[in-house]
């Protein structure tokens, strides 16, 4: 009777955990992966471009945490293109970072970055505001960053306009 209540006990918790495994790990890529945003760019003349990028595969060895497409930095607003898409996962944010060539190495993390916020879908484009007083000069990277497990999911190194 003990050992079959010990039992019992014993599958709970590790059904439990099992679960909280499936739904972290597989939610995203069942539910969230087939959600393409279509947010335009802000209109030509409105604001100037100041920058450009391209999210890159950080880490080929790494077949979950890859990224692609094209970044542009305007006076107010950081648009990621149509093209954009990285690989499923959990809080996905946008950050502005103080490091040139970001690689899964930096420690992304004790940098003083800025979080332009949670990205809305995994492929296409996206708005996000830039806080204002940013000095885009200071952050010539962008980086897609997942906060859920503090792990670099994909780098876009900025060339600035007129520099």
């Amino acid at each position: 009777m003990k050992n079959g209540i010990i039992g019992f006990l014993l599958g709970g918790i590790l059904g439990g955990v099992a679960g909280f495994a499936v739904a972290i790990f597989v939610y995203p890529y069942i539910f969230l992966a087939d959600i393409k945003a279509a947010e335009k760019a802000p209109e030509a003349g409105s604001q100037k471009i100041v920058a450009t990028g391209t999210f890159i595969h950080a880490d080929p060895g790494d077949p979950i945490h890859y990224g692609k497409g094209s970044v542009t930095v305007y006076e107010k607003t950081l648009h990621l293109g149509a093209d954009f898409e990285v690989g499923p996962g959990p809080k996905f944010h946008v950050y502005l970072v103080p490091v040139e060539n970001v690689t899964p190495k930096t420690d992304v993390a004790k940098t003083m970055f800025v979080d332009l916020g949670r990205v809305r879908a995994f492929k296409g484009s996206q708005n996000f505001s830039i806080p204002a007083g940013t000095d885009m000069k200071k952050y010539p990277s962008v980086v897609i960053w997942c906060e859920q497990f503090g792990v670099l999911v994909s780098p876009a190194k900025l060339k600035f306009k007129g520099a």
